[in-house]
């Protein structure tokens, strides 16, 4: 918004009125971001779903799968 240097210097009717409009708008700015993301109600959760009961397999799945890539890279390097 607005950076006031110093305060001392000596401003126009017009500076004055600018200066106070924007210390105005940060305000106003700062009062309306009472949320974080700005989400006013949670309707775009409405259709998810929750994980499948079978996630943990699927992970299973893949840590299985990452530690035989590498336990065949390491034995392939030792040939």
């Amino acid at each position: 918004m607005a950076l006031f240097i110093k305060q001392n210097d000596t401003r126009s009717q017009l500076q004055e009125r600018l200066a106070a409009e924007l210390q105005e708008r940060s305000k106003q700015n700062a009062a309306k971001s009472e949320l974080p993301d700005g989400v006013t109600d949670s309707n775009y959760m409405k259709d998810m779903k929750k994980s499948s009961s079978l996630l943990w397999l699927w992970l299973l799945i893949a840590v299985v799968a990452i530690g035989l890539t590498i336990w065949l890279t390491v034995e392939s390097a030792k040939a």
